[in-house]
């Protein structure tokens, strides 16, 4: 899937101190937000988060009210002829016409690109070949899902944007979506993506922003976040009551071993590889032999529920 030649940047996606209200409702606080090229971002947040906003912002939908937003180095608010042709939206209602059939709705998206994708393969890909001839409206959630996808992705974009790209979708379909997004990666397409599926944003992204009352509350590699702020902690099972001292004397300074239930021992601090080598060769030293060896650390989810609470959003 070859996209668009244009000049490239270090950034597809830059925002720098942006604000968003919506009367008294500040929706975006202050956001700085980098999506480098090539790469997927996802933009995670609990409802009301400001995701949506600042993704319209991006697209040109909505204009900030202050700050700078660039995408593909222009600026959406005042450049958007020259952008939308580089850009794929995948809108969270589908955005489609309701009496359009759906080969109709893609070929007439296809016309308005220079080097569109053929309409009939795509629609094969997403398995909507025999939908084509079908009105909008009388499409399955899922089939609706899946047109918008390809309403995105039929102009040849550099980026795309994708808002709950997978929301009602059979596990089927939604690998599919998966692979399509893979592939962009691997093509240089940057997606910035908004999902409320943890799996998939620890699955698809390189990078994950969590935003929370329009601000970012942590961000990084999904390994990255999810080891950020966790006690690193190695637990395994041996025979009760064995001495500690030498797999103390071993490890680095600063590494805190203790049997926590009998039988059951714990190692704190970054677990390296070095470290399980280290506790193995203990055991070895002491003629035991562990079973149920591993690395405990927080999940996505856990660390997305500490920074943004337990309670349900309107």
């Amino acid at each position: 899937m070859t996209t668009q030649s244009s000049k490239p940047t270090a950034h597809a996606v830059q925002l720098n101190g942006v604000y968003k209200r919506f009367g008294s409702t500040l929706a975006v606080n202050g956001l700085d937000l980098e999506v480098p090229t090539g790469t997927v971002l996802a933009l995670l947040g609990p409802n009301g988060a400001g995701k949506t906003t600042t993704v319209e912002m991006c697209e040109g939908f909505l204009n900030a009210d202050e700050g700078t937003v660039r995408v593909l180095g222009l600026d959406p608010a005042t450049e958007r002829e020259k952008l939308s042709p580089r850009i794929g939206v995948m809108l969270q209602g589908g955005g489609a016409y309701p009496g359009a059939r759906a080969g109709e709705m893609l070929r007439l998206i296809a016309q308005y690109s220079q080097n569109p994708l053929d309409p009939q393969w795509l629609l094969s890909t997403l398995g909507l070949s025999d939908a084509a001839r079908t009105p909008y409206r009388r499409l399955s959630g899922g089939q609706q899902q899946r047109l918008a996808l390809a309403c995105a992705l039929v102009g040849r974009p550099e980026l795309v944007f994708l808002d709950e790209p997978t929301a009602g979708l059979d596990a089927q379909a939604r690998i599919l979506v998966w692979e399509l997004i893979e592939a962009l990666r691997r093509d240089g397409v940057t997606v910035l993506l908004t999902t409320h599926m943890m799996d998939e944003a620890e699955y698809l992204a390189d990078h994950i922003v969590i935003i929370d009352h329009g601000r970012v509350v942590d961000s990084g590699t999904p390994t990255e976040i999810t080891r950020r702020g966790a006690q690193g902690q190695l637990q395994f099972m041996a025979p009760p009551g064995l001495n500690l001292t030498l797999l103390r004397d071993a490890l680095p300074e600063g590494y805190l071993t203790r049997e926590a239930n009998a039988g059951v021992y714990t190692v704190e601090g970054e677990i390296t590889p070095q470290v399980l080598c280290t506790v193995t060769a203990w055991c070895a030293q002491m003629n035991v032999l562990t079973t149920n060896l591993r690395v405990e650390q927080r999940t996505l989810e856990d660390v997305f529920l500490d920074l943004t609470g337990r309670e349900l959003r309107g």
